[in-house]
């Protein structure tokens, strides 16, 4: 079992704007996923990019438009956002506050 803060994970600066903080990774013997949380500032945006893997994800505060192949959508708090593998997405951060999502 881990137990941890958030504040206690180093934060890594990521992509447009973004800083990440790998809560719980492989390290932690997590064989399967990660856990990650991310914030956006405001006007930024993380790269259109792909991947092999699908993300489930849980918006915490902030809004933002996640764009993606089939188009796009405004999110925020309490939002699930749910993409394949392999598709190409962004989220772009807007409004006064980061977006902050797990």
């Amino acid at each position: 079992m881990k137990v941890s803060r958030l504040e206690d994970t180093p934060a890594k600066e990521g992509h447009g704007g973004a800083v990440i903080r790998e809560v719980i990774t492989d390290k932690d013997g997590a064989p399967n996923f990660a856990m990650r949380v991310i914030e956006v500032k405001p006007g930024a945006a993380t790269p259109s990019h792909n991947h092999p893997w699908e993300h489930e994800v849980f918006i915490l505060s902030g809004r933002a438009v996640v764009k993606g192949e089939k188009g796009e959508a405004e999110i925020s708090k309490n939002n699930v956002v749910y993409i394949p593998p392999n598709e190409h997405h962004c989220f772009e951060s807007i409004g006064d506050e980061p977006l902050r999502f797990v």
